[in-house]
């Protein structure tokens, strides 16, 4: 039994590596994101860098994948902006251009679409209240997804809109 304990840890290069596939298995992660962790993980810096190049020649480690993910995870589960997913992105440490190339691909029309789902979900669950209180409502949760201002003000028009269709049908 003593022999096992003196090979656990013999080789960090190998611990490094269970460590970071471990943390891969639930979810992409970036290569910042894993060099954190192995260095939390109190490995040294040439160790997690050569692991992290090794899960990069393997294909296991990819940013530009991990930022397509990630995006479109975000903008379809949480109705992101593009504004929102590039700001997460650079807290997970992916680079800049690869943040531009993936935030390029959202166009302005699914913005406006994400934005609009949204926005039509709010007002369903809110248009009882008062129209102040509505439009407070509806443009809050649009900034707190990172939608601007230009878009929420376009988006409340169509929706008074369509209330007084609504209303008007009603009568």
């Amino acid at each position: 039994m003593k022999k096992v304990k003196e090979d656990v840890g013999a080789d960090p290069y190998s611990d490094a590596m269970t460590v970071a596939l471990y943390s891969l298995a639930p979810r992409a992660r970036s290569r910042a994101e894993l060099h954190a962790l192995l260095l939390k993980r109190n490995f040294e810096g040439d160790i997690a860098e050569a692991v992290l190049d090794s899960l990069e020649l393997q294909g296991l480690l990819n940013d530009l994948e991990f930022a397509k993910l990630w995006s479109e995870s975000r903008q379809r589960q949480k109705k992101m902006s593009k504004r929102t997913i590039a700001s997460e992105l650079r807290t997970k440490g992916v680079a800049q251009d690869i943040i531009d190339e993936v935030t390029n691909e959202i166009d302005a029309e699914d913005e406006y679409k994400l934005a609009y789902e949204l926005a039509a979900k709010k007002y369903r669950s809110c248009s009882h209240l008062e129209r102040d209180v509505v439009y407070r409502r509806i443009t809050g949760a649009l900034a707190r997804k990172g939608f601007s201002h230009s878009l929420m003000n376009r988006i409340m028009k169509e929706l008074e809109v369509g209330h007084e269709l609504d209303e008007n049908m009603g009568d």
